[in-house]
């Protein structure tokens, strides 16, 4: 391939790269527009195909529209990863797996009945409009909440063990309390009240029958109003750590956004930005 050629698709990537991925330039606002605009009336295809009344008379209409909009964000996605110099990055990246699955559904409900439905997932793409709004403090807010997420994985998930194992304790000693005509006819069916009732949910589908039973029953709701407190404490700990970043810029590389407002090169991957 000769020097003229490579310069050719380099310069055509790059422009792809600033159509799909950028928002500030025209054509890249443009771009997002008609991409959210598909992706509402392809939610709305898939709701309104779960009326009886509107799915017997226009099914078949329907059904070809979610077609032709599932085609469309396959080229849409395959040009994506044509406009990176790292696809990999893309495709393991949320917005990159959320792109992905939104497309799988139709494919799979060729061989399961009914998969397609899944394609409501596709609404969580709207988020893009944050991009063409040039709503940047949303999406370094967006930023702020998975960093502080994930740096309270560990705890939470510790967290979460604690509260089953607590689970098994509580439901399996109110299976010792209450008996089977209460509805505790088994550990892990106590074990569900257990969990409905620390959580405070509170179905009323079994309850206690007994003095004792309805004490402990007290006991767990009274632990469940503290426990749900635990997660948010954790993350907001986190939050309070996290600096906020409100810039858009995506490196034409990975594809990735966050960037200081002064960076030179890109801090995921290394590349100039």
């Amino acid at each position: 391939m000769s020097k003229q050629t490579n310069e050719q698709l380099a310069h055509w990537k790059q422009k792809l790269h600033e159509v799909i991925f950028e928002a500030d330039t025209r054509a890249g606002k443009w771009f997002d527009i008609i991409l959210l605009v598909l992706i509402l009336l392809s939610v709305t295809t898939v709701m309104l195909e779960s009326v009886n009344s509107i799915e017997v008379n226009y099914g078949k209409e329907l059904r070809i529209l979610e077609w032709v909009f599932t085609v469309l964000f396959t080229l849409e996605y395959i040009a994506r990863l044509a406009a990176i110099e790292k696809p990999l990055k893309y495709v393991f990246s949320f917005y990159g797996v959320i792109d992905l699955v939104s497309i799988i559904p139709t494919y799979l409900g060729i061989f399961i009945s009914g998969t397609h439905t899944l394609s409501i997932i596709r609404s969580i793409r709207l988020l893009r409009v944050f991009r063409i709004l040039k709503l940047a403090q949303f999406i370094g807010e967006a930023d702020v909440l998975i960093k502080a997420l994930k740096a309270s994985r560990a705890k939470i998930v510790v967290f979460l063990f604690a509260v089953l194992s607590l689970t098994f304790i509580l439901g399996t000693v109110m299976y010792l309390v209450e008996s089977p005509e209460s509805g505790f006819t088994s550990i892990p069916r106590s074990i569900y009240w257990a969990i409905v009732t620390l959580t405070t949910v509170g179905y009323g589908d079994i309850t206690p029958q007994t003095v004792l039973g309805q004490t402990l029953a007290s006991f767990i709701m009274i632990i469940g109003y503290a426990i749900i407190a635990v997660p948010t404490g954790i993350v907001g700990a986190e939050l309070s750590k996290s600096d906020l970043k409100t810039n858009t810029q995506a490196c034409s590389s990975c594809s990735l956004e966050g960037h200081d407002d002064d960076s030179v090169h890109c801090k995921y991957c290394g590349e100039k930005l």
